[in-house]
């Protein structure tokens, strides 16, 4: 959507990125009173965030550490009012849905131990039944992904925010420690503050303004099945592979973890795999075909901690990005932290595990 004359408006805040992070941390600072444009590089929330599973949980939540745990456990927690909100600010549903979790035996979990780092985090605790090794995991709770996107963007322009898209590649501008502008392929963007919400991408406009976490591309592949709703009343999850169902009757299955650079294409290695876990999670299944495959690019980070923070020596420059599997999941909790540091309020999530060093 061209702006022309508009280009070179001033905006309080300038974002590069309108995945489901940028337009989360643009709502948060719309809702604070701070007029906010987002660049896009192609289209807002096609990339991880469209392709994602939606489960608003770590897999598995003992295998990760407290930082993780504290932003996944505060979005879970905000995700029924704020999908409520989106809901009627763009008209369009999230599906929110808290179906739980079914944790099926693994050797990566004894039921002696299955929650030790979790136990501060009801959302994630589960119930263990001793007779088999699983575990339920009642309170696990799931949004739908393209959904999520899509009333995300309906509520930028509720909101009045200016969403460029097609914006290509940009690049960031320092003078003295100052962000000055921010360049496209449509121009010149000026704001006060400036925010790389750019998911994997975001490490190319980082690269030189050290010192930052890297950020890098981790492929995700997945399979979608049509079955009759109702099959499969919750998650399922054994050893790395989930099947998530939606409300009617599509069933995601994900997903591998492979670091291949920026290639997006899909395997017929992978397509088999999923489907041959899928079938044995759920033989039902196998009476089914495939109706997609598709993979997404997860921001992968050290220890799966995203960045979430001011940068320490350029004054008006701000980064949340790195999230890795679970920027759907914190992408609330995560906005509202940026927000937080950007007018300098106290936040109410400790601020430390995610700066930039």
């Amino acid at each position: 959507m061209p702006y022309h004359d508009e280009m070179n408006a001033t905006s309080d805040v300038i974002i590069a990125g309108g995945g489901v992070a940028g337009m989360s941390t643009a709502f948060f600072l719309a809702h604070a009173g701070l007029q906010t444009t987002i660049l896009e590089r192609n289209t807002p929330g096609m990339e991880s965030s469209w392709a994602g599973g939606g489960i608003l949980a770590p897999l598995l939540p003992w295998h990760y550490s407290q930082a993780v745990l504290e932003m996944c456990h505060r979005g879970a927690q905000m995700y029924p009012a704020w999908a409520e909100t989106l809901h009627a600010s763009g008209g369009i549903d999230p599906e929110y849905w808290p179906c739980g979790m079914h944790v099926l035996p693994t050797d990566r979990m004894t039921p002696e131990n299955p929650t030790s780092n979790a136990t501060a985090y009801p959302l994630f605790n589960g119930i263990p039944d001793a007779n088999n090794h699983s575990l339920w995991m009642p309170n696990v709770a799931q949004v739908r992904n393209p959904r999520l996107v899509k009333s995300l963007r309906k509520t930028m322009d509720a909101l009045n925010i200016r969403v460029l898209e097609h914006c290509g590649d940009t690049t960031l501008h320092v003078s003295k420690n100052h962000v000055s502008h921010i360049q496209s392929q449509h121009g010149k963007h000026v704001g006060a503050h400036y925010l790389v919400a750019s998911g994997a991408w975001s490490q190319h406009m980082l690269a030189d303004m050290p010192p930052a976490k890297t950020i890098s591309p981790v492929r995700g592949q997945m399979l979608l099945f049509q079955a009759e709703p109702g099959l499969l009343p919750h998650i399922l999850y054994q050893d790395g592979v989930y099947l998530i169902p939606r409300r009617d009757g599509h069933i995601v299955v994900g997903s591998t973890v492979e670091s291949v650079g920026f290639d997006k294409s899909t395997t017929e290695s992978a397509r088999q795999h999923l489907y041959a876990r899928a079938v044995q999670l759920l033989p039902e299944l196998g009476n089914l075909a495939i109706i997609q495959q598709w993979s997404g690019l997860r921001p992968g980070a050290p220890d799966n901690i995203p960045t979430v923070a001011r940068h320490p020596d350029i004054d008006n420059l701000f980064v949340n990005a790195g999230h890795f599997r679970y920027g759907v999941t914190m992408a609330p909790s995560s906005a509202k932290l940026l927000t937080d540091l950007l007018l300098h309020r106290t936040p109410d999530i400790d601020p430390l595990p995610y700066a930039w060093w």
